[in-house]
């Protein structure tokens, strides 16, 4: 099995948590049917406020174009790389603009800049006002997660496991924090968490590191998950998602591994509970809500792990990750559905049909307005009401 190889492209299309063989192929007795729609009697209801094409679609690969937010307008763009700037308030195009190359990497933006990266390992920087760009680096590998900035870096994290620092306004390197990654992983990264004075990222190692943005010193690191099993594919750990600060501590999830609570000042853990996740988290009402390999949704609570509720009604829908939309929970799946649940109990809502082709980025929400971009390329504003 080659050095290196990366899963996520086949995990995603086919089923997590199900047995695997052979180097990345599946047999069709391994394919699970996802959890059929059952009827239920709606209490809310999306609205759609408007809608706007990107430009193409986002391809087949597993991807990780998840738009981003700044100010009052929005930003997205496609896997051909089409990259679009709209009002978040009225879907009004501002600029677009073709950049005539693939694009792997979900735009970052914040302080007048949008940051994407290119199938070639590019990291490109365009002006939030009207496209034109700013400056790019050639990184060492792919950028397939979002880039995370503070007032004055910014910082990617790279599938070979390195994270680097950046400054804003040059593009020059700061500095670079080098993980040690095994051989085999998921296709994908974590997004890092830039705050002020410190960077907490996840790795394919199952480490959670806090550097310093200073210097790019490490403060400390805290084992999220260890190996287990004979075969490589048991033994993969990764944090594949970017780790969540909700009431004053951080919570991560890795894949085949747990979901725990880190005390951000010191590293220390403060609970852990077995999950296996690839999907990012979410936090309300006093619980962390996490989708399962599986598709399961689960909500525990936050200060002590206690399960509160488990919804398996999405079982390997190919889940998105969950996001809060005022008292509800919102995901969307793989067959272009977007479900709400209740956030304290879990049972469903609202179901609103998005798009045929699937949603796979994953959800925005700003100001209770839901931002969902199809896997057509299609980016829609919606309200529960």
């Amino acid at each position: 099995m080659k050095a290196g190889m990366k899963l996520k492209n086949l995990l995603a299309a086919a089923v997590i948590g199900s047995s695997l063989s052979g180097c990345g192929m599946f047999s069709s007795e391994q394919q699970v049917q996802p959890a059929e729609l059952v009827d239920f009697e709606q209490e809310q209801a999306l609205k759609a406020l408007w809608s706007v094409s990107v430009g193409s679609d986002l391809g087949e690969k597993f991807h990780q174009l998840t738009p981003s937010i700044d100010g009052d307008r929005i930003f997205a763009v496609s896997a051909e790389g089409d990259v679009l700037a709209a009002d978040r308030a009225s879907g009004e195009v501002i600029w677009r603009r073709d950049l005539d190359t693939e694009v792997v990497g979900g735009i970052g933006a914040g302080n007048g800049l949008v940051a994407l990266s290119t199938l070639s390992g590019e990291v490109l920087a365009l002006s939030a006002d009207d496209g034109s760009e700013l400056w790019r680096y050639q990184a060492t590998s792919e950028v397939v997660s979002q880039s995370q900035m503070n007032a004055e870096i910014l910082v990617v994290q790279q599938l070979d496991g390195k994270l680097v620092a950046l400054d804003q306004t040059t593009g020059h390197q700061l500095w670079s924090y080098d993980s040690q990654i095994p051989s085999l992983s998921l296709r994908g990264t974590a997004a890092p968490i830039v705050a002020a004075d410190l960077t907490l990222a996840g790795f394919a190692n199952g480490k959670l590191v806090a550097i310093e943005n200073r210097s790019g010193r490490p403060i400390w690191e805290q084992r999220i998950a260890l190996p287990e099993g004979r075969s490589e594919l048991e033994r993969i750990i990764d944090i594949d998602a970017q780790p969540l600060v909700y009431n004053r501590l951080v919570y991560v999830t890795s894949y085949q591994g747990r979901l725990a609570a880190v005390n951000p000042s010191n590293g220390q853990l403060v609970w852990a509970q077995d999950l296996s996740s690839y999907r990012g988290l979410a936090g309300g009402f006093g619980n962390v809500y996490a989708v399962t390999a599986d598709d399961s949704l689960q909500a525990f609570d936050a200060r002590n792990s206690a399960s509160v509720w488990r919804q398996d009604g999405l079982l390997n829908r190919h889940l998105t990750t969950p996001v809060v939309l005022g008292n509800s929970l919102v995901v969307a799946d793989g067959e272009g559905y977007l479900h709400a649940l209740s956030q304290i109990d879990g049972h469903f809502t609202a179901r609103y049909k998005l798009d045929s082709s699937g949603v796979q980025s994953d959800l925005l929400v700003k100001d209770d307005v839901l931002y969902a971009l199809s896997n057509d390329g299609r980016l829609t504003a919606l309200k529960l009401q």
